[in-house]
């Protein structure tokens, strides 16, 4: 099931939404090379991707780490590698992994930044990124392997929106072979449907043997940067920016059922 849209207008344009997407696309196409060119993607995955390894000291200088034909991507201990949980959240690994993310940050993101305010959202949106990479340090500390992706971030967006809109409908598209359908569902039943796959996903991890089931996704990144969104949310709403949606959001459910 993907999100494609919210029954949630919102009362001002989401300039820094646009901005942030805008970034993200910017980096995949003029760093990454739109994923076409596959040494300047492996290249930016391991210089400015995160090695949870790299930034605990825990894992082995030099340990190498294939990235594709005839490229891996080696342990260091440069100096640089402390802004990496900065700069991993603006890289992705390919098409499906960028289109996933923008899709459910186009979805949800507008809103909260309606509620919060332009530069008030930004900092919730890079500090629930910096603790969804934190979560994934914590539980993998040792791992050599790079990690991407503005999913941290976004799944704090997500927590925030589970907090703020939960009746809000979500148009969702449900599509299992021949058989695709829209359906109208609250927003709490998607994001905790979501979340709870996460959990799903994750818990193996924290199992001694820790075996490999999440399909190279960072799903512990997902949950600490969901949980900080609906920790922080309420610290960086605007309250008069806030008001003004409810008001507005009264106003139309009042003309829709007079």
């Amino acid at each position: 099931m993907f999100p494609l849209s919210d029954e949630n207008p919102t009362v001002r344009m989401p300039v820094m939404t646009y901005l942030l997407i805008g970034t993200i696309l910017a980096v995949w196409v003029l760093l990454q090379g739109a994923g076409f060119d596959q040494t300047a993607l492996a290249v930016s995955v391991c210089n400015l991707g995160m090695v949870p390894g790299e930034l605990t000291g825990q894992a082995t200088v030099g340990t190498s780490i294939p990235l594709g034909p005839g490229m891996a991507c080696v342990v260091d201990d440069w100096a640089l590698n402390i802004w990496t949980p900065v700069t991993s959240m603006f890289l992705h690994g390919s098409w499906g992994h960028l289109l996933g993310n923008l899709l459910f940050f186009w979805v949800f993101g507008n809103n909260i930044e309606d509620s919060m305010g332009r530069a008030r959202f930004l900092v919730f949106y890079l500090l629930c990124g910096l603790i969804a990479a934190g979560a994934h340090v914590v539980v993998d500390p040792e791992s050599p392997v790079p990690t991407v992706g503005a999913s941290g971030a976004i799944s704090g967006v997500l927590g925030a929106y589970l907090v703020l809109y939960p009746r809000v409908r979500v148009r969702m598209l449900f599509w299992f072979l021949l058989f695709i359908r829209i359906f109208r569902v609250p927003a709490w039943a998607v994001l905790l449907w979501w979340f709870f796959w996460q959990v799903v996903s994750g818990l193996p991890q924290l199992m001694p043997m820790r075996p490999e089931v999440s399909g190279g996704v960072a799903v512990w990144a997902h949950i600490g940067g969901f949980l900080a969104g609906v920790v922080l949310v309420r610290l960086f709403v605007d309250e008069n920016l806030h008001r003004r949606r409810l008001a507005m959001d009264d106003a139309r459910d009042t003309f829709l059922t007079a």
